[in-house]
């Protein structure tokens, strides 16, 4: 992680509950921001799910217990909000309104604050519920029966969000003004699906596997990580395995080339291709079964 802090000294308050709003506070601390976390009386639900990932996520911020359906607790933030310069939510639109949080009531009450909303979908869409699978679903990245590996449009949108605070602060710098972001988590899995969209990793698609010297491979004990895509690389992968390349821009995407690779690679272990690998320069990673 980087050393370089261009957000010191900028105060941030949290609302948003769950791992977009969260993770965006790790970037935002990492970066030299003052972040404050505002939970409800229940809790955030991440520190029921996963309590460590919580702690891991709130590293250098500080903690504050709020019943923001209350004067009491209204009073208690809007304590905090004169000395804030960004907001970050994560409730639905018409949420944030019953709260007295609304980006018109804001911008009157405190024109230097800026207000970033984590929300599901843009505009109007923002009302509709929905979490990261179905945005990942929408953008077209599940497949079959299995779960995405990863919460990837949760954490593309914690990256729009810190983002976002740059714009913000940016923005105040240059104008003195508070200025407003919305980041959908649908924009942030369509942004993550783009590649998808261009086809480079559908079945055809050179990362997608039609490319010999860009797929997973089985080998003696384990699986191969190959990524072989530059033609200096691909050449020395095809040389181990014994592929004498005619015209790489097309011998690499043909049937022949893939058998003769797949066969060698099953008859070496792990060890024997991370020798390889480092001897010849090649970029593969083994992995277990």
């Amino acid at each position: 992680m980087s050393t370089s802090q261009p957000l010191r000294g900028v105060r941030v308050v949290s609302l948003a509950l769950n791992l977009p709003g969260p993770a965006a506070l790790m970037r935002l601390t990492q970066m030299g921001a003052r972040c404050t976390k505002v939970n409800p009386p229940a809790g955030d639900p991440m520190q029921h799910f996963t309590p460590g990932g919580y702690d891991l996520l709130h590293q250098g911020a500080k903690h504050q217990t709020l019943d923001l359906k209350t004067a009491a607790g209204q009073a208690a933030l809007h304590k905090l909000l004169p000395q804030t310069d960004v907001l970050l939510t994560s409730f639905r639109p018409s949420a944030l309104s019953k709260l007295g949080l609304g980006w018109k009531t804001l911008r009157k009450q405190y024109p230097a604050l800026s207000l970033i909303e984590v929300v599901g979908a843009p505009g109007p869409l923002a009302e509709i519920p929905g979490h990261d699978l179905t945005y990942q679903a929408e953008a077209g990245l599940v497949n079959g029966m299995e779960l995405p590996a990863s919460l990837f449009a949760d954490m593309g949108g914690a990256l729009m969000a810190s983002e976002a605070t740059l714009k913000a602060v940016l923005t105040l710098k240059t104008t003195g003004k508070g200025s407003h972001h919305e980041v959908a988590l649908s924009d942030a899995a369509a942004w993550l699906a783009l590649p998808r969209q261009l086809r480079m990793t559908t079945p055809d698609g050179a990362v997608g596997g039609a490319h010999a010297g860009y797929r997973i491979y089985a080998c003696k004990n384990g699986r191969v990580a190959l990524a072989a895509l530059e033609p200096h690389f691909a050449a020395r992968i095809c040389e181990a395995a014994g592929v004498k390349l005619m015209d790489p821009a097309k011998d690499l995407f043909k049937p022949a080339t893939h058998q003769a690779i797949e066969t060698f690679l099953a008859s070496k272990t792990r060890a024997q291709l991370d020798k390889l690998a480092t001897a010849q320069d090649i970029p593969l990673m083994t992995l277990p079964r």
